[in-house]
């Protein structure tokens, strides 16, 4: 079983798979070289990245991942402030401290390389890592970044071995799909957070995992309070402006919370809580993968709607979306997959949509079933959904995105709390058909910024008219951004 410690990591931006997941793997390479007894022999390392990771590898930060996992830093704990200033160093110098213990000549324009066109087999994010002792070759693997910062070696994948990060013991009550866990809520009286935490207590005590999700929850309220209160342009060199700021201002202002005069005033700050986290996570700060980077704000978003405008908010209730939600995630990632550069991103933000719904259902009342349906409503309105992030950035239109999905998730919920948790299409049915498309998509369209938006968008044709020469076209330099003064008075 997945732990739901796997599936909600504590990381940095802007993505689980293209930063995150590639630390992860250049931490495993270090750690595969210590265990070999060759890390002080090695004088050269060469790092690979193809498929979707060598497309947009820059724009998400994947060079600058490697590196950093090659010097020892582990997502959770490094500190953001000081990864330019590392990264200017090894430029500067063309030097670089593998495990932080051992100094070794590198250049990044030579020795970290990004091949976008060719991909490996297994998964599209593929990522491969050769150290020398001069002319010998003293240990090389390949890696698969799969979604959510999950990652598999190459031996790994061959063997089809189950992802799991964590020692897992075996769990009183296993489950791959939704109907095997509404069989076992069924006859166990049991809640989906109850399953999820009793397998929980079969690695770990309840104050382990009582402070391991709090330390979930303050990440979130962390990076939304950073969100609101950080500005400026977004980097990566689209001139993107952070928004969450002035909106924060905007609302705080007119106390919109009370504003029940304005129907849709909740709206305003369930928006307002996934765009403070995707520009946190745009940045390059701290987030947790819910289930990704680039779908990181949906569950915040909902859980602080939760917190701030439902009566019955509660400790116990933030533990039980969690756990709900991760239920959910679960049974999504052993059936299809999280991965943008796998199934679009119908897999990143259609799953957080799906586990945000449950999990909101669960702890406003929901039984299992209703929880299933408001999951399966969540996903069944994300099919087919491209990753399509211009430039390779998890900017436009990620940021936004988080922010349509978060309310889509609360719709669903208030849909599946309407019914009786039964629906035409199953849980089950909805992530089967989830995969299907995603397997049918084209390669374009799955984060490799090569289709959808991040080609229209930036195509001087289209912006100057079939009516100009193309003698006349020029390179666009920047996207201009819209004033986002909003007079909420009027809406």
């Amino acid at each position: 079983m997945i732990s739901i410690f796997d599936l909600f990591k504590i990381g940095i931006g802007p993505s689980s798979s293209h930063t995150v997941g590639p630390m992860k793997a250049a931490n495993l390479f270090i750690a595969e070289l210590r265990a070999a007894g060759v890390l002080a022999q090695v004088t050269r390392i060469e790092a690979v990245l193809y498929g979707s990771l060598g497309a947009t590898g820059r724009g998400h930060g994947s060079d600058i991942a490697v590196m950093l996992g090659l010097m020892g830093e582990i997502p959770e704990i490094t500190e953001v402030k000081t990864i330019g200033q590392k990264i200017a160093d090894i430029y500067a110098k063309h030097e670089l401290n593998i495990a932080g213990q051992y100094s070794i000549a590198f250049d990044p324009n030579r020795d970290l390389l990004l091949n976008g066109m060719e991909a490996l087999p297994y998964h599209p994010n593929a990522l491969t890592l050769a150290a020398w002792d001069g002319e010998t070759l003293l240990h090389h693997n390949t890696y698969y970044s799969i979604g959510g910062g999950f990652v598999m070696t190459e031996q790994e994948a061959r063997a089809d071995a189950p992802v799991i990060d964590s020692v897992a013991k075996p769990v009183p009550y296993p489950f791959r799909t939704a109907k095997q866990l509404l069989e076992l809520c069924q006859t166990q009286g049991m809640s989906m957070a109850d399953i999820v935490r009793a397998n929980e207590r079969a690695n770990l005590s309840d104050t382990a995992i009582h402070d391991g999700l709090m330390a979930i929850w303050d990440v979130m309220q962390g990076c939304v309070n950073d969100g609101c209160h950080n500005d400026g342009i977004l980097p990566g060199g689209l001139n993107v402006q952070r928004r969450a700021k002035a909106i924060y201002q905007q609302l705080s202002a007119a106390d919109s919370r009370k504003a029940f005069n304005d129907a849709l005033a909740v709206m305003d700050w369930v928006n307002l809580y996934a765009l403070a986290v995707n520009e946190e996570n745009a940045s390059g700060g701290r987030v947790v993968t819910a289930p990704t980077n680039g779908a990181a704000g949906v569950i915040p978003a909902v859980m602080h709607y939760y917190r701030d405008f439902c009566p019955n908010y509660s400790v116990q209730g933030i533990e039980d979306f969690l756990l709900t939600a991760a239920a959910i995630g679960i049974i999504i990632k052993e059936n299809a997959s999280i991965s943008g550069a796998e199934v679009g991103c119908q897999g990143e933000v259609g799953s957080a949509c799906a586990m945000a719904a449950a999990g909101l259902t669960y702890v406003l009342g929901g039984t299992p079933a209703q929880c299933a349906n408001a999951a399966e409503i969540g996903i069944e309105h994300h099919l087919g959904m491209t990753c399509d992030p211009i430039a390779g950035l998890v900017q436009v239109p990620c940021i936004e995105r988080n922010a349509m999905a978060a309310v889509k998730a609360i719709n669903a919920s208030r849909l599946a709390l309407k019914g009786n948790g039964q629906h035409v299409v199953s849980l089950d049915k909805a992530i089967k058909t989830m995969k299907d498309t995603g397997l049918d998509m084209m390669a374009k369209y799955k984060e490799t910024a090569m289709g959808g938006l991040a080609i229209n968008v930036l195509d001087p044709v289209i912006d100057a008219g079939l009516d100009t020469p193309l003698g006349e076209l020029v390179e666009i330099e920047k996207i201009p951004t819209v004033d986002v003064t909003v007079n909420y008075s009027q809406c």
